[in-house]
């Protein structure tokens, strides 16, 4: 085997997007694969409803074009949108043939399912889980490559780049100790020490989770494709790995994040106080699924033509209006006027976390809330997933790829990550075979004078504030006054996250801590740039559609 801290290919994530591009570029180098936990922990695996392709003939591309384009606002790429959605069967029959098994019906054809904002059938799936089956195809397949390693516990703190290789060898030569310069200087450094240049990725520091030591991994050409940040919000669907790790270390590094206003919230996870945050999936109301209020009426058909299916974002906001306008703990979803075998075949998953709470979904209405689930803003790339940095690529939830504008079709996400992999993998590939860019010497991680931290109860303080007033203030509704407040207090958090991170040795949760509060102080801003409401975003302070403003993205880059 090869040595993993020097690959041709360096894999951030281990999602439907890491793991796809680790199988492409191993047919061209050596890849190393970094998870932050366990390899079977993603926002891929804990992706319940399915994957949204052109399957039958009845359905066309074009069908699956103008659903996207409404349901996204009208902000997504529509050039860019139509190739990702041609190349959509291609990507499943890919899967498909790395194992990775989808429901068929009694005559032996895929069995696809509706979804929200779909006006087809086009939702391929395997049952209620489907991204835990192709999870552990996908990892079946990568721990059987012998060009590949796999590498668990390993929590990325930041890329290595030329610029940060320049400011070592700066600081060296002034004799500056430690971090000093960073308390000093910033990023940037003094006046003229960093060329103002396109960068170039050289690979990343890690921490290793079990040990606490620091690595440099070093590679041609790095894959950035760590998911998104749903435990920003107090409230979410994600796993608890969901901390936007990708989209703070991009940012710092001088990539362009953009549209990351657009917080996407499922309207129906599940409400139980004696339960974690749990999806309860857009394909039971695909299937014919109801949302009432607690005594029984529907209220969704009156708010817009496809009822209980509309688009994602009309949904949770509705949802979040009958809530305040009642004073309700949650709405219910009613399963119960469709065949109850039929029911508890179909969603055997969900029916199985939920009746041990009491709830059989086949008789018993579900108690569901509106939790931050995806980010459709993150790192800008080009259409083959190259960011403006250079060796630097990415692909899934972590970018704004042009796909999802302002607000995500259901189950256009596995489509992207499958297809955006595939695209980078090809395009990694020829950087690294035509590159011939010598590379400087990496150093070592500098601990400085680190000591270890005496009172970890700060980092889990502040971890809650943070999650708590993005809850509040940042949530499904937004006013102004309620985002400057947000915005003044989180940058007073992250000055102070600044001083603990440079004094103290690093752990996974002050690692967490540090990209959770970028990520939240990212949201703020882009969400008080964008003066209109669209999509995800809704401002009462400017509650109108503004077409000929702000049909474009919301950019954020760090100023050097």
């Amino acid at each position: 085997m090869f040595e993993p801290t020097s690959a041709d290919y360096l894999v951030l994530g281990a999602g439907i997007a890491g793991l796809s591009f680790a199988l492409d570029a191993a047919e061209r180098g050596t890849v190393t694969v970094l998870c932050k936990g366990d390899a079977g922990v993603s926002n891929t695996a804990w992706a319940q409803g399915g994957i949204a392709a052109v399957w039958d003939d009845e359905d066309t591309i074009a069908a699956h074009v103008t659903d996207t384009l409404v349901a996204g606002a009208h902000l997504a790429d529509e050039q860019l949108v139509r190739s990702i959605l041609r190349e959509g069967p291609p990507a499943v029959r890919e899967l498909i043939g790395r194992g990775v098994g989808f429901d068929r019906d009694d005559g032996g054809e895929h069995d696809l399912t509706r979804e929200g904002g779909h006006s087809a059938r086009r939702v391929l799936h395997a049952g209620d889980m489907t991204g835990a089956a192709i999870q552990r195809a996908l990892l079946d397949r990568v721990r059987e490559h012998d060009r590949i390693q796999l590498i668990e516990q390993a929590v990325a703190i930041d890329f290595i780049t030329e610029r940060k290789v320049a400011r070592h060898v700066a600081k060296r030569s002034l004799g500056i100790k430690g971090h000093e310069a960073m308390r000093r200087y910033g990023v940037a450094g003094p006046e003229g020490w960093m060329p103002h240049t396109p960068d170039r990725c050289l690979g990343a520091y890690v921490l290793d989770a079990t040990t606490g030591g620091v690595k440099a991994y070093q590679a041609g050409a790095t894959l950035l494709a760590t998911g998104g940040a749903g435990k920003v919000y107090l409230y979410t669907s994600n796993p608890d790995l969901a901390t936007g790790d990708g989209m703070a270390m991009a940012y710092r590094a001088g990539a362009v994040l953009a549209n990351m206003e657009f917080v996407q919230f499922h309207p129906t996870c599940l409400f139980h106080r004696g339960a974690k945050t749990f999806l309860v999936s857009e394909a039971l109301r695909g299937e014919g699924g109801i949302l009432r209020l607690p005594d029984g009426t529907p209220f969704m058909d009156t708010v817009h033509p496809m009822g209980s299916l509309a688009p994602r974002d009309i949904v949770a906001r509705e949802i979040d209006a009958q809530i305040k306008r009642h004073g309700l703990d949650c709405v219910f979803l009613d399963m119960s006027h469709l065949d109850a075998d039929f029911v508890r075949s179909r969603f055997a998953g969900i029916h199985a976390r939920l009746s041990p709470l009491g709830i059989d979904i086949a008789t018993d209405p579900i108690p569901v809330v509106p939790a931050a689930h995806y980010f459709c803003g993150g790192v800008q790339v080009a259409a083959d997933g190259a960011t403006a940095i250079r060796g630097l690529f990415a692909a899934g939830e972590v970018t704004c790829t042009g796909l999802h504008g302002a607000n995500r079709l259901a189950s256009n996400s596995l489509l992207e990550g499958a297809v955006f992999a595939r695209r980078a993998a090809i395009a990694a590939g020829q950087y690294v075979a035509t590159g011939g860019e010598a590379r400087p010497a990496v150093p070592d991680w500098d601990a400085g004078d680190a000591r270890d931290p005496d009172e970890l109860v700060v980092i889990a303080h502040t971890w809650d504030e943070i999650r708590r007033l993005m809850w509040n203030y940042v949530g499904i509704v937004r006013t102004d006054r309620r985002l400057q407040r947000a915005l003044d207090r989180v940058a007073l958090i992250r000055r102070e996250i600044s001083e603990f991170y440079w004094d103290f040795t690093l752990s996974r949760d002050l690692v967490e801590l540090r990209n959770v509060a970028m990520v939240a102080e990212l949201v703020i801003r882009a969400a008080l740039g964008r003066r209109e409401s669209r999509g995800l975003h809704y401002n009462l302070d400017c509650p109108e559609l503004d077409d000929e403003h702000w049909r474009h993205d919301t950019v954020l880059r760090r100023p050097w």
